[in-house]
């Protein structure tokens, strides 16, 4: 691949039926360029765990991807209510997830966490009452 490719996606607020649309349409793409699976699979489940997140908490947003020869880059990006406490939001089992959330099996408290875990390089900003944005990357093996 001599140039990269970029992809452009709305994550639409509240709709857990088209929720996961972007990171499946990812997934498709590294599969059509032979992208190594496990490469794959931390894509799908970092970009995953942010559109669920721009879901529930942000009413939406955007998703931007650049695939290059060595790595996926993604922005993550939201106007939702900020993050108040970062340090707290990437502990394993937190959550500000209200309870009609968690009944349909998300909010978990798992989002940050993984989101962090899957990516080679994780970048957060956020501001309370503007947004969120998150700065991922993975490295093609």
């Amino acid at each position: 691949m001599s140039e990269s490719i970029r992809l452009h996606y709305d994550v639409p607020g509240d709709d857990f039926t088209r929720a996961g649309a972007a990171s499946g349409d990812v997934k498709r793409t590294l599969k059509q360029l032979g992208v190594s699976p496990n490469v794959i699979r931390n894509v799908a489940i970092a970009m995953y765990e942010g559109e669920i997140n721009m879901v529930i908490h942000a009413g939406g947003g955007e998703i931007d991807v650049e695939i290059t020869e060595d790595k996926i880059n993604m922005i993550l990006s939201d106007k939702g209510p900020g993050i108040e406490d970062i340090e707290l939001a990437m502990k394993e089992g937190y959550s500000t997830a209200p309870d009609n959330i968690r009944s349909l099996g998300f909010g978990a408290g798992m989002g940050l966490p993984n989101i962090k875990k899957y990516s080679d390089t994780f970048e957060i900003e956020t501001e309370v009452g503007v947004g969120t944005t998150l700065k991922l990357a993975v490295l093609i093996e």
